[in-house]
């Protein structure tokens, strides 16, 4: 018992008041949740949102144990400026999900919350929760197995800031590496805006609690803070782990041992083609995670590329040679694309192609015609200076 209290101290840290103070920024920042069609962009700052569904759950008999701010914006709030942009905003509530009831509940319960920050003069009455949800939500989830009891919404933002709230029961695997490890306890903070009136100040404010799921909390955090790539128990990785590893290497993060992170690689690789054996599917999760992650960033796009193309041409081992092709040719058409749509493309010279395009890539809506291309063969291109 002992040990694991000390397990459980080295996991967590008391946030500063400079940490405390970026963490309100993100709670009481108005983020747009963008409708579609003919539906009013919604005002939603985090603590209101998180307020109202930890409220409305309460009085329908779902207890939340508590709630924390997750991710790549928890990063954010305990290391300012370190090149990693955060863009989802992620809360985690922890409560219980016993039955496919509260899991309805639960949807339900979101989906209303939205009427409470739509405009004045809008008629509620008339607007149904498949209405919300056709309007707001982005990304719908729901898992229930023995080991995994979860659900996820996400609110569209068309700058890839979504507001995702997540509701866990369990699930095996929170974080991917050290550097999104991150949760922050908001129960404190939110307690101090239901009950005091005064305004947080350095010498005045709630003590709020920061964990890292990876395991020790200091360890992480300087992981962090020199932009160092570490991880356990990789074999527990997803296929996105490859995506999100070649996320952190276009931002000139490191890994912490080179030898190690070789043979890691290969492992990414080949769960990333077993979770996406199908080129359709490799280009439906590239493309989605090119377009959630890379907004505003149009530039970095094509250095990821180079950088995810490397890793697999270097490190897969688990596929036959024109499967492999198919996903090398699949990865360099989306890079060309990237550079026709950044109208950088001067002349032939002048571009990093590692395979001939067809000809069709000369139109910028070729997604479609991916398939087909990975069929045929290309003339291998040298990289030019």
């Amino acid at each position: 018992m002992a040990e694991i209290a000390i397990l459980e101290c080295r996991s967590r840290s008391v946030l500063s008041w400079e940490q405390v103070n970026r963490l309100n920024e993100v709670l009481t920042e108005a983020v747009p949740v963008h409708g579609r069609g003919n539906f009013p962009t919604l005002e939603i700052r985090l603590k209101d949102i998180v307020q109202i569904v930890r409220n409305r759950l309460d009085e329908k008999g779902i207890k939340v144990r508590d709630i924390c701010l997750n991710g790549s914006t928890a990063s954010h709030v305990l290391v300012e400026d370190n090149g990693w942009c955060y863009k989802d905003l992620d809360l985690i509530f922890r409560v219980d999900l016993p039955s496919e009831t509260e899991f309805k509940i639960i949807k339900d319960v979101v989906l209303s919350a939205l009427l409470d920050f739509l405009p004045e003069g809008v008629n509620k009455n008339k607007i149904t929760s498949m209405t919300l949800k056709e309007a707001y939500v982005q990304k719908l989830v729901k898992v229930s197995t023995e080991l995994d009891r979860w659900s996820l919404i996400s609110l569209s933002n068309n700058n890839g800031r979504n507001v995702e709230l997540k509701f866990v029961d369990s699930i095996r695997r929170q974080f991917e590496f050290s550097v999104d490890s991150f949760q922050i306890i908001l129960d404190s903070l939110l307690f101090y805006y239901d009950c005091s009136e005064n305004p947080m100040s350095k010498h005045f404010h709630p003590t709020v609690i920061g964990e890292s799921v990876y395991g020790d909390f200091e360890v992480a955090l300087d992981h962090l803070k020199n932009k160092l790539i570490a991880t356990k128990n990789p074999e527990e990785i997803r296929g996105g782990g490859l995506l999100k590893y070649c996320n952190l290497l276009v931002r000139d993060f490191k890994p912490t041992d080179e030898e190690e992170f070789k043979s890691l690689e290969r492992y990414m690789c080949s769960r990333f083609f077993i979770d996406f054996p199908d080129i359709v599917e490799q280009q439906r999760k590239l493309e989605s995670y090119l377009q959630s992650h890379f907004i505003g960033e149009e530039k970095s796009k094509y250095d990821y590329l180079l950088i995810l193309r490397r890793v697999v041409n270097e490190s897969t081992v688990c596929l036959m040679g024109h499967e492999r092709r198919q996903t090398l040719n699949l990865i360099s058409l989306i890079a060309f694309r990237v550079l026709a749509e950044q109208n950088a493309i001067p002349d032939a010279s002048s571009v990093t192609c590692y395979y001939q395009p067809a000809p069709y890539v000369r139109d910028l809506n070729f997604s479609n015609y991916y398939i087909a291309s990975c069929n045929q063969s290309y003339p291998t291109w040298l990289p030019c200076s």
